[in-house]
């Protein structure tokens, strides 16, 4: 009975040690991950994403790398600038690890050896230029930063890909400068633009009151002229019934004593003259009358004596 209970121990510590042996034999290695092999404590080999087979208690696997882009914020930095201004610069980094062997044992963190690297290049870099600089040039400084990076991390087996800047921060009493300086710019530009929005606006306004004093122009001129051809047209007229009427003189003269009182009429009307043709014509609407008269008299005694020259009208202003 104690053989048979001997034996089955044996059995089970000998599962259980091919269990842990399998266990360390077999290991997988992630897409995107690569591993390091040791064998008795040196470099023996570089695994690839996959199935393995490693040796048990001779291969020892080194924790896996992550073999995508990474990125990595680091703090602020405070950084000097040629005008002796210190400012607050926060950058990113984007980095990727190219070969695992280099990473492994080229550096014992390469983390943080990027950061101090990127803090004190950037300080070299940003000490070179004064504070208008620095805020403008962040290409140039990226630049520089990812070119001075990729040529010192190339030997640790990282590739620097990018080098961001994400905050160039000035001193506050700078800024409270800057802000001024950017309000007092802004206000000039909305007066320039205020102003020339007024002078547009008056620009159009005499524009379009030029246009609408040619219009009247144009149009008073073409109703002077229609004008002036109706009254042409009616003179015409007028002038061409009279002569197809055939009037006599007498008639003639009547009409003509009814258009005098017109000449007169008006307040500013103080003197007028009767021209000579209007006595010829006072002498034949005189004949008529007297020629009418019921007692047979001679019509020159209603001008005065027998053989007297009656008066001319012309002489007589009204």
């Amino acid at each position: 009975m104690d053989s048979n209970i001997g034996i089955w121990i044996v059995l089970l510590v000998l599962i259980i040690f091919v269990f842990i042996v399998l266990v360390r034999a077999v290991r997988i290695i992630p897409q995107a991950r690569a591993g390091v092999v040791e064998r008795l404590g040196k470099y023996q080999r570089t695994l690839n994403p996959g199935l393995t087979i490693l040796i048990p208690f001779v291969d020892r696997l080194l924790p896996l790398l992550d073999l995508r882009e990474q990125v990595v914020s680091f703090p602020p930095q405070p950084v000097i600038t040629e005008d002796n201004l210190v400012v607050s610069i926060d950058t990113v980094i984007y980095f990727q690890v190219t070969d695992p062997r280099a990473a492994t044992y080229e550096i014992a963190n390469y983390i943080q050896a990027v950061e101090q690297l990127t803090t004190t290049t950037l300080r070299n870099v940003v000490g070179g230029l004064n504070l208008e600089e620095a805020l403008t040039s962040r290409d140039q400084i990226n630049g520089q930063l990812r070119g001075v990076l990729d040529e010192a991390t190339g030997r640790w087996g990282i590739r620097v890909s990018r080098v961001e800047l994400k905050a160039i921060d000035p001193p506050h009493s700078i800024q409270d400068s800057m802000e001024k300086q950017m309000r007092a710019d802004r206000d000039r530009r909305a007066a320039i633009l205020t102003a020339e929005g007024v002078k547009q606006s008056q620009i159009l306004t005499a524009e379009g009151e030029r246009q609408a004093a040619i219009l009247k122009a144009e149009g008073d001129a073409k109703a002077a002229i229609l004008r002036a051809d109706g009254e042409s047209q009616a003179i015409q007229k007028v002038f061409d019934a009279i002569h197809k009427g055939n009037p006599t003189q007498k008639l003639l003269a009547y009409q003509y004593l009814q258009t005098l009182p017109k000449l007169a009429d008006g307040s500013s009307n103080k003197l007028w003259i009767i021209p000579s043709e209007v006595g010829e014509a006072l002498k034949g609407v005189g004949s008529v009358l007297g020629a009418a008269t019921p007692d047979g008299a001679s019509p020159d005694a209603a001008d005065g004596e027998p053989g007297e020259e009656p008066a001319s009208p012309t002489r007589g202003l009204l």
